[in-house]
């Protein structure tokens, strides 16, 4: 009965899952896109205002009010995007330290009586928890797999990575991080956060989910992917600041890690967003201390606070502690270059063999991580507590899974304690804690100390890739802070001072193994003063980090960029490759350009997009001389929602009467964006009957009339940094121009606010005349040309 009851259950979770959109749906290879290593696809996304007719009319017809209204949309999104993003950091913790508290205070009722039955519960507790994360993402989220900073990263650098910010992602995710740190990997829950904020600000930016009748059409007015971007860093920030409770930290992280894209109006509302998710997760925390969260309490949130230990440090410190920052650069760099050795194989060879080995091997790791995490504190042997000292608040012994140091694991005697049990048989959390703790000289043997490194960092390499969420932030403060302290023993015993403290070099550790491995610097440098309360280290933290992060550039690219890599996510980085230097536009865009006349039979656009993957067409016409022109970029976006619609089909293959008012637009600029994380429209979506092929479509009102253009001999260093720099997706290699009709300087941009408010004053009298003629020009005729050039020599593909 209870087995028919629990196949039941598990069909009917089965049947709800289903449907939740897939990331996976729909595999066939569309056009315009990039094929991942794992054979997913990504798509670079259109950050540029296209400013044809439709969108000139729909600026028109907006006045200030809905500005204001629009204005006040960005920060009401930006304070819901703090308080779900602090929401889901609280339910990810309680439910990580709950799960971990039953697990340890089970383990520890039942070790007073058998050791050996103590160690088959606790196995078997981190297997189900471990195998429930493993078993979400392979079956239901694939795309919450790991940290997510990388996929991101990406889609903030203008790349899309389909399935990566879905609803079904953010739901993996969270349940995911859960059962995978609860059951004691070797990972951590601050990338994920990470993601889960950018996947809340992704929905929100969508108005919510349609596919559950949960949108409002209110809230759906940011259909561009440039509204977007800002809300999914927002989002990012949200998470940094959710997870580290460092506001400053998330903004910082935001600006120097993930996004390629930034303004001061952007740090406001990111800012904004950080500041929301520390008073959420504050409140928070002030509830669960009254006892209402469990055994969740003041070893929830990773929060270190050393203020009370060293005040002060002497000149002769500087040489180890620079010491632990060449340390940090290498074990760092090691650690990017073996994870991505092992992501490789596995991603290569292992992981293709289907979901089954992915589940196999979530469980081997957990087995293997539960054994070394029980099984080494056994063979350690027990040192007696030291003399109490009523002033440091410690209390020696504390029984495993409790927060505090001085852990009682098989021990002969009450008034003995497990070193290596105190941060092996415990939460990653309350270890570092321990690991950071002040006051406590000689509570590590460095024989436990080397043999966590060893075997932590090992454990480290092998679980980063497996298929559950991964960060790994929490793993290198673990890693860093432990050779970190195992310095700090040598300093104590080499220089005899009573002021010096390990815990602060293990601190400095933390930050050198981030900084080798992660290579951040400004973020990561306030993340640790937030989160350790001890301004005085500022200089220390910044010593190491520099340091660290130039010995591990020796070697290899940061965490992330390494990864991304791995993943096929085609990252432009903030500087160009050397090579870029002695190269020329027209030399790096290479193919033929597949170009369309401003009015194109429809047949011609279906068989063109059928035997292409190009995302942009240069739009060519004639001068009543027979000149060619070109007058614009039609992107495929556009050319599929006209196919598809069918509304501005005509039987002359004439264009339009191009005078204002002659003929409606029927589309928005709205209509022609594609779904956030989504494949958009295929070709192989559009039915056509053979009528409809015979028809005709005038391109000019919607295709974009300028799009940005460099000459065909400017270097390539400059062309990547105008791409980069402005979000671009497409830029037209042209020859030299035979003409220069103007010139435009720093006062022809200046534009001064009048005493009437309906008119502005301009600086230019050549500004000023383009200004009064702008609408006559946006709504004349299409033969006023783009460039006065016979064709375009570049290529437009994505």
């Amino acid at each position: 009965m209870l087995s028919n009851h629990l196949q039941n259950g598990i069909e009917t979770a089965k049947m709800v899952w289903s449907r939740i959109p897939n990331a996976e749906e729909g595999d066939r290879e569309d056009a315009g896109l990039l094929r991942k290593s794992d054979g997913s696809s990504v798509e670079s996304l259109e950050y540029e205002v296209v400013e044809n007719h439709a969108y000139w009319e729909e600026q028109d017809q907006r006045g200030k009010l809905f500005l204001v209204y629009y204005v006040v949309v960005k920060w009401f999104f930006a304070l819901l995007i703090g308080i779900g993003t602090g929401l889901a950091a609280v339910f990810i913790n309680l439910s990580v330290e709950n799960f971990a508290g039953w697990k340890f205070a089970l383990t520890f009722s039942i070790i007073q009586k058998s050791y050996v039955a103590g160690f088959i519960v606790y196995v078997f507790i981190n297997l189900v928890l471990v195998l429930s994360s493993v078993y979400i993402i392979t079956h239901f989220a694939p795309a919450a797999a790991g940290s997510g900073i990388p996929e991101i990263k990406g889609y903030l650098n203008g790349v899309d990575i389909h399935g990566v910010l879905l609803f079904r992602t953010l739901i993996g995710k969270i349940f995911g991080s859960i059962g995978s740190v609860g059951g004691g990997l070797a990972l951590g829950k601050e990338g994920p956060l990470v993601h889960t904020g950018a996947c809340i600000a992704s929905l929100l930016g969508q108005g919510g989910s349609t596919k559950y009748h949960l949108s409002s059409r209110w809230l759906n007015i940011f259909k561009s992917d440039r509204d977007r971007r800002d809300l999914v860093t927002c989002g990012c920030a949200a998470g940094v600041a959710a997870a580290f409770r460092a506001p400053v930290g998330g903004v910082l992280f935001a600006l120097e890690e993930v996004t390629s894209w930034w303004r001061s109006q952007l740090m406001w509302r990111v800012f904004f967003t950080s500041a929301v998710v520390a008073v959420v997760v504050r409140t928070a925390m002030g509830w669960c201390k009254s006892g209402n969260c469990g055994h969740f309490g003041s070893g929830g949130f990773i929060i270190w606070d050393i203020s009370g230990g060293q005040e002060d440090y002497s000149f002769e410190e500087l040489l180890p502690m620079a010491v632990i920052g060449v340390i940090g650069g290498l074990l760092g760099a090691l650690f990017n270059q073996l994870t991505l050795y092992i992501s490789y194989w596995r991603r290569n060879h292992l992981h293709k063999k289907g979901n089954r080995v992915k589940i196999i091997e979530a469980c081997l790791v957990s087995l293997i991580t539960s054994i070394i995490s029980f099984g080494l504190p056994l063979l350690r042997k027990c040192s007696p507590c030291p003399d109490s000292d009523p002033d440091s608040g410690l209390e020696c012994p504390r029984p495993p899974g409790m927060y505090g140091n001085y852990v009682n694991f098989y021990c002969s005697k009450e008034k003995e304690y497990n070193d290596l049990a105190t941060i092996f048989f415990n939460t990653q959390d309350d270890a570092i804690r321990n690991l950071f703790s002040a006051k406590t000289i000689h509570e590590f043997s460095a024989q436990s100390l080397l043999t966590f490194l060893v075997m932590f960092y090992t454990l480290a390499v092998v679980t980063f890739g497996t298929a559950v969420p991964a960060g790994q932030f929490v793993p290198g403060i673990m890693i860093g802070s432990t050779y970190g302290r195992l310095v700090g023993m040598f300093v104590v015993n080499f220089y005899k001072k009573l002021s010096i403290e390990e815990g602060t070099y293990a601190l400095l550790g933390a930050a050198s193994f981030l900084g080798g491995s992660m290579r951040m610097t400004v973020s990561l440098c306030v993340i640790m003063v937030e989160i350790t309360n001890n301004l005085k280290l500022l200089p220390l933290i910044m010593l190491v980090l520099l340091i660290s992060k130039a010995v591990g550039d020796a070697f290899n690219e940061g965490l992330y960029e390494e990864q991304a890599r791995l993943r096929g996510i085609p990252l432009l980085e903030s500087k160009p490759k050397y090579q870029m230097r002695k190269m020329t536009a027209k030399e790096a865009c290479g193919q033929r350009v597949v170009s369309f006349p401003r009015v194109v039979k429809v047949a011609d656009i279906v068989s063109i997009l059928r035997s292409n993957k190009h995302n942009g067409f240069p739009v060519i016409d004639h001068t009543r001389i027979g000149e060619t022109l070109v007058i614009g970029l039609m992107p495929r976006s556009h050319l599929l929602v006209l196919l598809q619609s069918k509304v501005d089909f005509q039987l002359s293959p004439l264009p339009s009467d191009p005078r204002p008012g002659s003929r409606p637009i029927r589309h928005t600029p709205s209509e022609f964006v594609k779904p956030a994380s989504s494949k958009g429209i295929s070709i192989e979506d559009i039915h056509l009957s053979s009528d409809d092929l015979e028809m005709y479509i005038d391109l000019a009102p919607f295709l974009n009339p300028s799009p940005y253009i460099v000459p065909e001999d400017m270097s390539l260093t400059k062309v990547y940094n105008l791409f980069r720099q402005l979000g671009l997706r497409h830029i037209f290699v042209v020859p030299r121009p035979s003409r220069v009709i103007g010139l435009i300087t720093r006062k022809d941009l200046l534009i001064e606010d009048s005493e009437e408010s309906d008119t502005v004053e301009l600086q230019s009298t050549s500004v000023r005349s383009r200004h009064r003629d702008r609408s006559m020009l946006r709504n004349g005729d299409a033969e006023s040309p783009l460039l006065n050039v016979l064709l375009v020599q570049g290529h437009t593909s994505s």
